[in-house]
């Protein structure tokens, strides 16, 4: 026989249950405002005026620097990049492959990037690099390509 501190109970995790559903699917650029720790990506994404195009048809997929590693740019890279709008969205772009790649299907050797350099790629098991960049979170699903989290921000080559 149920008690009544019973049917609460049961009353509270079917009200839990419902408010539990998984959020909807985002693109890339919500996707990757959605992170706390890309915060410093997203209001750049946001500076180069890349919001729409990484929430666009794509599918792309972001090589994402955390908080972390673009702390460990020079202040005066970072300045030159605030005040050149294109240099800005060329190092963006850099970070962007065309096409949906997941982790377990990356293949060792070259990727071309959005902004038309090539980025290496590899992978060992669970371990992901591009370029001297590690993967720290991979695979955050967008509606429009994946998005992987990286301890790096990557430099396109020069001219690039």
């Amino acid at each position: 026989m149920f008690t009544r501190r019973t049917l609460f109970v049961a009353a509270i995790v079917v009200a839990l249950a419902c408010c539990a559903t998984p959020s909807r699917p985002v693109p890339v650029a919500d996707a990757i405002a959605a992170q706390p720790q890309l915060t410093t990506l997203s209001s750049l994404i946001v500076k180069a005026g890349l919001t729409d195009t990484l929430n666009g048809s794509g599918p792309f997929t972001v090589f994402a620097p955390s908080n972390q590693a673009f702390a460990k740019v020079p202040a005066q890279t970072m300045d030159a990049l605030a005040k050149d709008p294109a240099k800005l969205k060329a190092v963006l772009a850099y970070h962007v492959l065309p096409g949906k790649l997941l982790a377990a299907d990356v293949k060792n050797g070259n990727s071309k990037t959005v902004n038309g350099a090539s980025v290496g790629l590899c992978r060992a098991g669970d371990f992901l690099t591009v370029e001297d960049a590690v993967v720290q979170t991979p695979d955050i699903p967008a509606t429009n390509g994946a998005v992987h989290i990286v301890d790096s921000v990557l430099m396109p080559p020069a001219g690039k």
